[in-house]
């Protein structure tokens, strides 16, 4: 098994970021022969290599980073670096990367069989009335809104996601979140059908939060914190983890100690 950081084979790489040419640091949470996880910073959207709405086009900018053969990727001999899944844009944490096109469509089937195992931490706006909830609302797309999704239950997705209370006060919780499914949004529009959406969420949240994101100073309560899969390259169980203890403080509350890194 294989905890956090740096596979044991990879301890001499030279550097354990990613700067892009903008100056912005990815930390690596750990790499081994066919993939990169990164701690992906909010405002940051994965989107395709061409889309020019956005000077915060992750895609984009590793991409121009390897060609321009920066000193992270030259040191990896890195031609290639693709997401294997998403994070909303201003969702931050554990983002894991592809090497190649092989690995991509490895462990692009591992996410879409659900043989990962994902852990968010959020924080809602409003406490929950219950302490441990599992939703399986479906999931479809918002023909009044673009980019919007909502709850569907006739032609929407399948969506599963687990909740648990960690702590509660002054009208805001932090949940411990355990998506099950991966659908667009899924955690936001599942917490927001409960009466407790994200807090800071500019699309599901409540009427006096609307509009605000984390360009505007309010943050969006989210972070992916761990994922963990077994390796069917290396046959072994790979545990990551993101430090998780500042988004947690931001919003008043203690880090679990089970994500304590």
């Amino acid at each position: 098994m294989v905890v956090g950081n740096i596979d044991p084979g990879q301890r001499r790489r030279p550097s354990r970021q990613i700067e892009l040419n903008d100056g912005t640091i990815l930390p690596i949470l750990y790499e081994d022969r066919s993939v990169i996880a990164i701690d992906k910073p909010a405002g940051w959207m994965l989107v395709p290599y061409n889309w020019d709405r956005t000077s915060r086009n992750l895609h984009l900018a590793l991409s121009s980073s390897i060609l321009a053969r920066d000193y992270w990727a030259r040191s990896r001999n890195l031609k290639y670096l693709r997401h294997v899944h998403r994070l909303d844009g201003d969702t931050s944490g554990v983002l894991l990367l592809a090497r190649s096109p092989g690995a991509l469509q490895t462990f692009g089937r591992m996410f879409e069989s659900r043989r990962m195992q994902k852990h968010y931490l959020a924080v809602t706006s409003g406490i929950p009335k219950e302490t441990d909830w599992i939703c399986r609302s479906k999931i479809g797309p918002d023909p009044k809104r673009i980019g919007r999704m909502k709850i569907d239950p006739r032609n929407g997705k399948d969506a599963e996601t687990r909740f648990r209370v960690v702590e509660a006060r002054n009208h805001t919780a932090l949940v411990e979140v355990e998506p099950v499914t991966g659908r667009t949004h899924q955690i936001r529009l599942h917490l927001a059908a409960h009466g407790t959406p994200v807090a800071g969420d500019s699309l599901y949240g409540r009427a006096d939060e609307q509009g605000s994101d984390s360009r505007s100073g309010s943050p969006l309560g989210l972070r992916a914190v761990a994922l963990d899969y077994f390796d069917p390259f290396q046959k072994r169980t790979v545990r990551i983890r993101a430090p998780a203890g500042k988004f947690c403080a931001s919003f008043g509350f203690a880090l679990p100690r089970r994500f304590a890194t």
